[in-house]
């Protein structure tokens, strides 16, 4: 995001964060929504959900942060389908220095996923925004 520095360490950080992004956009944001359960039968919940003032459009978002390389990466194709049983569009954003080429190609290419760098362009697209003036 322009003009925006900012140092991702955790998970809370990012979840932080994506709100922050939300608000200056003119969202109202509302984090860790209890939405049901997730296909493997534990409560689901939503680490943010954006809502449009004007147009009440929704969005829920699970924010991933890997510091290291790990394991954690292994659970993302489960979170992708996850997201396609909420009962609204879904997002995930990720953040941090361990997530593999690999794993953030698929995160892309599932085209449910964007890295936070790119939040803010891609929320002002999903939310009809107005779209800062080129450089």
């Amino acid at each position: 995001m322009a003009g925006r520095a900012v140092a991702v360490v955790s998970g809370d950080v990012l979840c932080k964060e994506v709100v922050a992004v939300g608000v200056e956009l003119g969202l109202v944001a509302r984090e860790q929504y209890r939405c049901g359960r997730r296909i493997w039968g534990a409560a689901r919940m939503i680490d943010v959900v954006l809502t449009d003032p004007k147009s009440r459009r929704r969005l829920g978002i699970e924010c991933k942060f890997q510091g290291k390389q790990g394991s954690a990466e292994e659970k993302i194709p489960a979170i992708i389908q996850d997201i396609a049983a909420w009962p609204i569009p879904g997002l995930v954003v990720f953040s941090g220095p361990g997530f593999s080429a690999n794993i953030k190609s698929f995160l892309i290419a599932s085209g449910r996923a964007v890295d936070f760098d790119d939040l803010d362009s891609w929320l002002r697209l999903f939310f009809s925004l107005e779209l800062p003036p080129d450089d």
